[in-house]
């Protein structure tokens, strides 16, 4: 009978949107605030939050919802588009299954413009958004990048690696070889992780390599190009959007890690200044992936903001 439960329970974490499988999976109780969790890409997946962190979340008392969009990660599809109007529609049917009217939205890295987008779309969907190593100037990240990797490879005399430099600085700016140059650019030089993690953050990371959701990290490898080709607004500041969204009282947080490379000391000051200091962190010893690197300043802010 037990089995039986369990088989039924998996079977509810798939629906249909436009007849496609979108995966998703609730934590915690329904009647608790709903939060939706938009992770990254194009071609990501909720596995990495939902392992380490979405049960955690529940238990402070929200109705979690994690999902992979239409074309990415566990949610197959050869036919999706993978741009933004898809990610809409995806997450429309989502507030219909979950019989969602509002919802408050964690937007993770790309997930940030998702979310951004979708609350400029239908405000009215939209409780609060929650920025979480989020996106919203994608330029000026790749210009941090470009220039600060240029300053790490000088102080080492690495000619090689500044020629590299100076060819991913002259690529099509609006193509997903540049974007995808400049954060393996980033990768290389440790900007998304922390050099050296607490012990809860290396007990987090050990678990999730070692469990069994890890064998679910599916990544669309063509997604990024995908995006690119099918999507006019592949290069974005939406900054002036979330000005905006603020005037239509939803509420916006955001949490970054200080050690997060890809972002620059004058965007956290934007940042901090648009959504206000009450509204935004800057967590310490915290990288990209700081619901895992500062999981209890992670979990502890939303509480409070939220509740």
């Amino acid at each position: 009978m037990k089995k039986l439960f369990v088989l039924v329970m998996l079977s509810l974490t798939l629906f249909s949107a436009h007849g496609q499988t979108i995966y998703s999976k609730t934590f915690g109780d329904k009647n608790n605030k709903p939060i939706l969790f938009i992770h990254g890409g194009p071609s990501g997946n909720a596995v990495q939050f939902e392992a380490t962190t979405a049960q955690k979340l529940a238990d402070k008392g929200f109705y979690v919802i994690v999902y992979d969009r239409r074309g990415e990660g566990r949610s197959a599809d050869e036919n999706a588009q993978i741009n933004y109007n898809e990610a809409f529609d995806d997450l429309i049917v989502l507030y219909k299954k979950y019989n969602i009217t509002q919802a408050n939205l964690i937007g993770f890295s790309f997930g940030g413009l998702v979310t951004t987008l979708f609350a400029e779309k239908y405000p009215q969907k939209v409780k609060s958004i929650i920025l979480v190593s989020a996106l919203f100037n994608q330029q000026e990240s790749y210009d941090h990048i470009i220039s600060s990797v240029r300053k790490i490879y000088t102080e080492k005399g690495d000619t090689e690696k500044l020629k590299e430099v100076t060819r991913v600085e002259n690529l099509d700016k609006n193509s997903a070889e540049y974007r995808g140059q400049c954060f393996a650019l980033a990768s290389e030089n440790g900007y998304f992780k922390v050099t050296n993690p607490d012990k809860e953050a290396v007990k987090i990371y050990q678990e999730y390599e070692t469990g069994e959701l890890y064998k679910s990290n599916i990544r669309n490898k063509k997604a990024p190009e995908l995006f690119y080709k099918n999507e006019v607004r592949n290069n974005i500041n939406v900054k002036p959007v979330l000005e905006n969204l603020k005037k239509k009282d939803i509420s916006i947080y955001a949490l970054y890690g200080r050690q997060d490379g890809i972002f620059s000391q004058s965007q956290m000051k934007d940042m901090k200044n648009l959504v206000g200091a009450p509204h935004f962190k800057l967590l310490d010893n915290c990288s990209h992936y700081l619901y895992a690197d500062q999981q209890k300043e992670f979990l502890d802010n939303i509480k409070v903001w939220l509740k």
